[in-house]
This record gives structure tokens, sequence and C-alpha cells, in this order.
């Protein structure tokens, strides 16, 4: 049976509870620490002891850190930086057009400006260029650089990397490895085959990051200073969140140091894409993932590539704020485009069929920039890895976004392996693909087989996981700042979700464009105000604005919604279910 009886909500989910062995590790924080059970539920859940609570809700950089030479060919890298440097050689930094490619890229940009030396940015074209190092831009590289430095990027470019020929090259990576290395001096990546996958988890810019503090180390060493990295950290947290890594180990310290770095406002880049985003109050990882991540991919996206990685290491106020306001433009641009494609890419996944262990659809002059986020709405309606794909003529470049088990990543690249698609890889929970018009129906024929062995196939509704049960009244501003102490909160460690069981509804009205405010009780204590976002979308919204008197389990994230300068505590409700 479901938490509070729950089988079936009003959104058509089992609500799960903590379970028993939870509930007793949970008492035994409570305790051992006299924290408060909510928060307790929550650390039970992350697998945090009584005795490392106290660390865990204090997530200290220097505890957390790895050795950066634990990952291969890092030290040969770093001394290769080092040696451009002292040299004064020519460097070329080849980087994604995403988040996490434009700080990796800023990271690099940044330390050598800092060190009195400029490199060379190059940021290929999504749809002239693709993804990843190509012929023609590594030869033009080569033909004037003594060192190229792909970042989230290149470990499969073996043909490009082997067309620099007379360059240096050093990859600083994430994306899963192939069978064999391309011909580059070094590839530092935590998900290459060799490597023990302690560090998977990081993204792109976080292996940047860990080899500019050993060439730090090799700096110091030297009686040489070198510049503060930690300033650097919000370009880490940024890339982390944007870039859905696991909010686990050392990612944790990354966002929340990070976090910190970026409320000081001094970065100028992000400060304009702040001011221009609206954001007035600290920034938390809500803000990095939706607002100020898509405006820096949408340059990269529909635009211009380089835009994203000149805002970041920008250090004039006006080209700063011009870069903003040419980013956000496009973002708004980018909305509109997708929109088309996600209602074409819909329709055609529900003619197919929204329950099998692939979901996905192909449309000609589908924008190559969009289909990455189209392929996400995809996957969160249907709860089942997803592909869309948007043919120019007979080339077809595709993005894909998997769930929570699915390793969509080996799946897209046993496909390259196999010859089924021209070129594919990714990581675990997203990928992108390219193939001809002919390869479509066997590729995904074949995809669908290889996730359906995954157990993708098996996948029923996404049951809602909740910490356990409150009562209104316990629903505190202080709470919430203790329970946003467990976090950040995101990919593999989802936020905090309580139960507010039997409550009746006082106030409850349609606001915007389908979203649902309300206000509830127990009738014990105080009112609590809650807002359903997309309420209307389903049955929620028209549930409970006719409620009748009915009294219902509501559910969903305790938030703290600031207005005019007063901060109340405000639910944000995902689900509910009749009170029987």
């Amino acid at each position: 049976m479901g938490f509070l009886g729950v089988d079936r909500s009003l959104t058509g989910r089992r609500w799960l509870g903590p379970t028993v062995e939870l509930e007793r590790a949970a008492g035994r924080i409570v305790q051992q620490t006299d924290l408060p059970h909510a928060l307790a539920q929550v650390l039970a859940r992350r697998g945090v002891s009584p005795e490392d609570a106290e660390s865990f809700l204090t997530p200290q950089l220097r505890d957390l850190m790895p050795d950066p030479r634990s990952l291969k060919d890092l030290a040969k890298a770093s001394a290769r930086l080092v040696a451009a440097l002292d040299a004064r050689e020519r460097v070329a930094i080849f980087a994604d057009y995403d988040v996490d490619g434009g700080t990796s890229a800023a990271l690099l940009l940044d330390w050598f400006r800092a060190m009195g030396h400029d490199a060379t940015l190059y940021i290929p074209d999504r749809i002239d260029e693709g993804y990843g190092p190509n012929v023609p831009a590594m030869q033009m590289l080569a033909a004037d650089h003594a060192l190229i430095i792909c970042v989230d990027c290149g470990t499969l470019s073996h043909e490009a990397l082997e067309a620099a020929a007379g360059c240096d090259i050093i990859v600083l990576d994430h994306h899963l490895g192939g069978e064999t290395l391309p011909p580059a001096l070094a590839v530092v990546n935590p998900n290459r085959q060799d490597e023990t996958g302690d560090l998977a988890h990081l993204c792109a810019a976080a292996v940047v990051f860990l080899t500019l503090v050993d060439a730090g180390r090799i700096l110091r060493e030297a009686g040489r200073k070198g510049p503060d990295l930690i300033a650097m950290l919000d370009l880490v947290a940024l890339a982390t969140v944007a870039d859905v890594a696991p909010l686990v180990g050392v990612n944790r310290a990354f966002v929340v140091q990070g976090l910190k770095v970026m409320a000081r406002r001094a970065r100028l880049g992000l400060v304009a894409l702040s001011d221009i985003g609206r954001l007035d109050t600290a920034p938390k990882p809500y803000h990095l993932g939706f607002v100020l991540g898509p405006r820096i991919n949408a340059g990269g996206r529909i635009g211009q590539a380089d835009l994203g990685a000149r805002l970041l290491s920008c250090r004039d106020a006006d080209e700063a704020r011009a870069l903003a306001a040419r980013l956000d433009t496009l973002n708004t641009e980018r909305r509109t485009i997708e929109e088309t494609v996600r209602a074409a890419a819909l329709t055609q996944a529900e003619q197919r069929g929204l329950d099998a262990p692939l979901v996905w659809a192909a449309g000609e002059g589908w924008h190559a920039g969009v289909v990455g986020i189209v392929a996400s709405r995809l996957k969160e309606t249907a709860h089942r890895p997803s592909i869309v794909i948007g043919f120019d003529g007979d080339d077809g470049k595709g993005s894909g976004r998997s769930v929570s088990g699915i390793d969509l990543g080996a799946a897209i690249q046993r496909l390259a392996m196999e010859g089924l698609i021209e070129k594919g890889g990714g990581h675990k929970m997203a990928a992108g693909l390219s193939l001809s018009r002919a390869q479509l129906d066997p590729a995904m024929a074949r995809l669908c087989e290889l996730l359906d062995k995954q157990g993708a196939g098996a996948l029923g509704p996404s049951d809602l996981r909740l910490d356990g049960a409150l009562m209104p009244g316990a629903a505190t501003v202080a709470l919430i700042e203790q329970l946003e102490a467990a976090g950040p909160y995101g990919a593999s460690a989802s936020g905090p979700r309580f139960a507010f069981p039997d409550c009746a509804i006082h106030f409850a009205k349609q606001i915007g464009t389908g979203h649902l405010k309300l206000s509830f009780s127990d009738g014990t204590g105080p009112r609590l105000d809650a807002i359903a976002f997309g309420a209307f979308d389903g049955p929620l919204g028209t549930a409970l604005q006719n409620h009748g008197g009915a009294r219902f389990h509501l559910a969903g994230r305790l938030e703290i919604n600031t207005w005019q300068g007063r901060s109340q505590v405000q639910l944000r409700l995902d689900d509910a279910a009749p009170a029987h």
C-alpha cells in the first residue's frame, strides 16, 4: 500500500514514503544529534550516518577534494599547460557549445589571462560543424598553435585529432570513452574505459578545475603564484548543475562553494545575466539550472556558438551587458522554436506509443539546437528514455535524454560501433547522434531493443517519493533553511518532499496560464500557502479548485517565497489525493 494509503493520486501516481529502515536510521540521527526529525529523514535517505551528519551539512572542499593526479594523464596535461605558459606558446581552446563547454573554456581563458597570456577560443557551430572537433577546424588551429586543449569534447574524435599534425593536443572531457583513445598528448577523462569510475560524476568543468589545481601545485613548487582558483568555482558550480551532474561527493562542495562565490557578484558576465534574468536573491541551484543555464546555452543552440564562453570570461561591464542581452533575446527565440517542435514531436510519439522502451520522434527541419530540450520534455511525459531527431534532407542530428537506471550513452555508442548510425556518444543521462534517413528506423528499432534489455520497457508511471509527513504548522522558514543545508539538490540528490495529511482547502484559484494558487490547513494550526505550476494541464487543478469541502492529502516541496522584502513559507505542490 502507498504512503498514507495513496496508491493512485490525482496525477495517477503511487506515493512511497520512507522505509522502516530509513525511519530507524532517521531516529538514530535525531537521538544522537538533536536535529529536527524532518531533516534527519532527508539525511537518512542520503545515507548519512549520525557521526557524519555535521560534516555532511557543512561540506568542505578540502575534505572532499580528490587527488587530481588520481586521474590518468592529468599530470601530463597540467605540466604541458605550465610549459605552454612559460614558453609563451600559442594555445587554442576548442570547446563544446553548451554550458559545460563554455564554463570549461572560460576557466582556461581566465587562468591564462591571469598569468599574462591570452589563448584563442574556438567553439564549433552546432549546425554547420556539429559536436566536437572536426578535421578542417583542427587543421586550421594546428597551423597557428603549438597546443590545442579540447574541453567537454574530443574523447571519441580520433580522425579530427589526427588531422592536427605537428600540434600537441590535450583532451579534458567527461563523455564516455571508447575502447581506444584518440591520438593526444593527454586524455583526462574520468569516464575513460581504463578509469576506476570513482570520479565518473564529474562534469568537464570540474575536470578542467582539477587540472588547474595541479598546474597551481607545479607553479608553487617553482616558487610562483597562480590565480585564485577558489574564485573560479562559480563556473564549476554552474556547469555541474546545468550539465545535470550528480550532486554527490566533491560535486556537492563545488556547488556549495561556487554559489558563495557567485553571490559576491564579481564575475561581470554572470552579474549581467543575473540582472537580465531578474535574479534578485542569492543564487540557488534552481537559478543555475533554469535561469542562467538556458540563457548561456541559447547561443550554442540557435545563435552564435561562442557567446556563452565570451560572456563568462568577459572583463568589460558594457560588453557583458550587451552579450547578456543578446543571449536573453536568443533564449526567447529558442523557447518559441522549442514549443513548435515539442508539439509536433509529442503528437508523433503518442501515435507511436509512449509505453515502449524508447520514445522517439523525428522531423524535417526540426532545429538541432532544441531537439535535446524536446527530448527532455518527452522523457518527463513518458518516463522513458527519449530521442528527438531533426533532419536536413538526408542528414539527421538527434539528442537523447534518459531516466535513472538506464544508460543511454552506452546504448548509442553501441549503435555507432555496430554501424547503425554515423556517429554518437554521450553519458548515462544524455547523448547525441548523427544518422542518415535510411538508418533511422533500423537504428531506433535496435536502440529500443538495447534499452529494453536494460529494463526500460518495464518502467511504470513515476512513483512519488516522499521523505515523510508534516503538519502545516511545522513548515517554518527555519526548517527550510535547515533542509537546504542537506543540499544542494538536483541530479542523484532529489530535494525533500513531504506530505501534509488530511487537510482542508480554504482558498483555491487559477492564476496565470494554468497554474493554481491555494491555501490549506489541518484545522489545528496556521494555514499554509501553496502553488501548483501547470496544475490545469492535468486533473490536479480542477479537482482542487472544485474541492466542494472535501479534504486532501497534499504533497510537495517547501520553499521560501520572498515578495517585497517579506519571506514566508510556501509549498510547491506536486500532487494530491483525496483523504478518505
